[in-house]
């Protein structure tokens, strides 16, 4: 079967929301991932095809870690555990690491290598995945919605204007927490945060219970205020919950008393599903509490069928310049044609771009590729009086969102600070550093060494202030012009740097830590050294600065109000290709300061609305009017 209704590129979050919705509705939907799906339980109707293989029939999507018959990137063995460990990339569909990215002591500052290159004056810090589920499978979890006053930055002095607003989005983030299974307190978010919600609504699951250090931080530091250096203001600080999209308690007022029933293993409902504090959420989650795409494709209709291990390598357009449908290659290399009257590209930011620019479409407005944007976050960590309690639970359940709104936006970045509950593991890696630093630097051994240990971990800390990046023309993905990658296709070759807005919200966030650090008593253990770990370090006015990537990429096809300024318009429409969908973050025209997944989840089940209509339309039976009369038999 070569013929569809749609074809979806990606089964990450947005592609299999859009499929699933649209299955719903009987349309049929071909899936293509270039990542691959390893054998288990199929979802009801989904059917996964290998390019060159078997037939229906063959073994659909399953919730394990995609790691059965895969074939290791030619010349990387990982040395720690990144956040796609253990999966290895095939070189037909490879993806970027973080282990791609080391620091120098050069002019440069960083080396890149891998998937995606890079030519920046900084680097593009964040990785993603290409397997069955997307980047969806290794995130975090952490589900808040966007502020109303994120949907237009221009009006605070930089960035660029949403073509819709807060309120027009706000069915589909309610929508999308459904889908989610977003558990938090709409009571908390409504005065900590500041969000408007319908007055008899709750979200699917109760709030996820707080973390130790959460209930350390409260203790000490709710009402307390610090002060903002560049702004020259008052913070208040409150430790608030953050949303998550991971099984709680069920909410039984949820739906207008129907209740929430949690999704398990391979998308099935399972009460028993909940968080159990593994703190492996990243990248596995024992317990299938944390949702994944792989949850909404168990949910497949019988007319949405997955094509694995098949890399889209053209978007196909007909004589009028609609979309017709795709090019595709297996891993073999093989070359094969789908036919669709509506193409959907939801294979990441940078994916999504590279993918347009292969096939030299969509760009009157010169917007392809351009506006990337990320969370660049800032880290600082150090070692409580008292017990932190790491390592249990998700590896951040609060945080502070007192300095994501207001006037201060106009001076420098807003930021979200995510109390990072893993100890220093992002900051300085796994819990070996500091078995290494006892043994080799202090010469510990036995019992000194395990007390010396346990005394260290168990008092750690980190504090992740994770900035918006407005969207800057200069930040962008092209196409490398030598590189290539096995299946002969060029690479992504990025561009980024932090303008000055971003690094006065970093001085801002150092000083906001120093004054927490001051007010906890606490040891201050922040060092952006030694300079290879720290391929994001920069200086800014005597001070040293590092930050890691989020992992949030977006803006690359950027959505706007006018054709000659932007890639897709508000529904996600390619302006210049009828039937055309770029879907997904590089959609989004500001990053905000909240994890992007929920609100890419809502605008993906919005234009799965728009599809659904415009396919409506095309079925709808016509109407043959009468000739009409001529003169001689008038």
């Amino acid at each position: 079967m070569t013929g569809y209704d749609v074809v979806v590129v990606g089964a990450g979050v947005a592609g299999s929301l859009v499929a699933e919705r649209l299955g719903r509705q009987g349309r049929r939907v071909l899936v293509l991932e270039a990542g691959a799906a390893e054998p288990g339980a199929p979802g009801p109707g989904a059917v996964v095809l290998e390019a060159g293989a078997a037939g229906p029939g063959a073994p659909g999507p399953a919730v394990d870690p995609p790691t059965a018959g895969l074939t290791p990137t030619a010349g990387r063995t990982p040395v720690a555990e990144v956040p796609a460990f253990p999966r290895r990339a095939h070189p037909a569909a490879d993806w970027p690491e973080v282990a791609d990215l080391v620091g120098t002591d050069g002019a440069t500052g960083f080396r890149a290598s891998g998937h995606l290159r890079q030519d920046g004056p900084l680097p593009y810090a964040s990785g993603y995945v290409r397997v069955n589920g997307g980047t969806g499978t290794v995130w975090t979890g952490l589900a808040p919605r966007m502020l109303p006053e994120d949907f237009d930055t221009e009006a605070l002095g930089y960035g660029r204007r949403w073509p819709l607003t807060y309120d027009e989005l706000e069915p589909h983030y309610r929508a999308a927490e459904g889908e989610l299974g977003v558990a938090a307190d709409v009571d908390e978010q409504r005065e900590h945060v500041g969000l408007p919600f319908p007055d008899d609504y709750v979200f699917p699951m109760r709030p996820l219970p707080a973390a130790r250090l959460d209930s350390v931080l409260a203790a000490r530091l709710d009402g307390r205020r610090v002060k903002d250096p560049v702004a020259l203001t008052e913070v208040e600080l409150r430790v608030v919950g953050t949303p998550h999209a991971r099984n709680g308690v069920p909410d039984p007022r949820y739906d207008g008393g129907r209740g929430y029933l949690p999704l398990g293993r391979h998308g099935r409902p399972d009460p028993d599903s909940r968080c159990v504090g593994n703190a492996s959420c990243i990248p596995h989650c024992p317990s299938y509490a944390k949702y994944t795409p792989l949850k909404t494709q168990g949910r497949w209709s019988a007319s949405v069928t997955l094509r694995d291990r098949s890399v889209v390598s053209r978007v196909l357009v007909d004589g009028r310049g609609r979309a017709s449908g795709v090019e595709y290659r297996s891993y073999d290399g093989e070359v094969s044609v789908a036919h669709a009257d509506v193409v959907v590209l939801a294979a990441h930011a940078v994916e999504n771009a590279r993918l347009l620019l292969l096939s030299g479409l969509a760009d009157r407005s010169g917007q392809v590729g351009r506006n990337l944007m990320d969370h660049p976050v800032l880290l600082t960590w150090g070692l409580l009086p008292e017990d932190a309690g790491p390592y249990r639970g998700p590896g951040s359940v609060s945080g502070f969102e007192g300095f994501r709104t207001g006037a201060a936006r106009r001076l420098r970045a807003p930021f979200r600070v995510e109390f990072g509950a893993w100890g220093w593991v992002w900051a300085r890696g796994p819990v070996d550093t500091d078995v290494q630093h006892f043994l080799n630097e202090r010469g510990l051994f036995g019992a000194e060494l395990r007390q010396a240990v346990g005394d260290r971990i168990r008092r750690q800390f980190t504090l992740q202030f994770e900035m918006e990046q407005g969207a800057d023309a200069a930040n962008r993905v092209t196409l490398h012009p030598s590189a290539r990658d096995a299946s002969g296709l060029p690479l992504p070759l990025v561009t980024y740097d932090l303008d000055e807005h971003v690094r006065k919200g970093m001085v801002a966030a150092r000083a906001v830590s120093d004054q927490i650090f001051a007010l906890l008593g606490a040891e201050d253990h922040t060092d952006y050294t030694p300079a290879a770990a720290w391929p994001g370090r920069f200086e800014h006015h005597g001070r040293t600065y590092g930050y890691r990537g989020a992992g949030h990429a977006a803006g690359t096809h950027i959505m706007g109000d006018s054709p000659t300024t932007s890639v897709v318009d508000a529904w996600q429409r390619c302006w210049d290709h009828p039937g055309l969908y770029a879907v997904g973050c590089g959609s989004m025209p500001s990053v905000a300061t909240s994890n992007p997944t929920l609100t890419m989840a809502a605008l993906a089940l919005r234009s799965a609305e728009r599809i659904e209509a415009d396919l409506a339309a095309r079925d709808r039976p016509r109407s043959l009017a009468a000739p009409p009369a001529s003169p001689a038999t008038a």
